[in-house]
């Protein structure tokens, strides 16, 4: 529902270094864009997990860094 997405998301901003957040409860995913060093996979999961939710990381994804060509 709209409403999980909107909790999700708001959870996941609330983690000092977060800057953007793509919750998608269709592939039960969530994209965010931080600064690693403030928000560790461990915190970003603590985070959805306090706002009700389960939550796991993804398998290699723990500190992954995208970068724009």
């Amino acid at each position: 529902c709209q409403n999980c997405v909107q909790s999700v998301t708001s959870a996941l901003k609330s983690v000092p270094g977060v800057r953007a957040v793509q919750v998608s409860l269709q592939d039960k995913r969530a994209i965010v864009a931080a600064d690693p060093a403030q928000a560790g996979a461990a915190r970003l999961a603590a985070a959805v997990v306090a706002a009700g939710f389960q939550a796991s990381t993804a398998s290699g994804g723990a500190g992954r860094q995208d970068r724009n060509p």
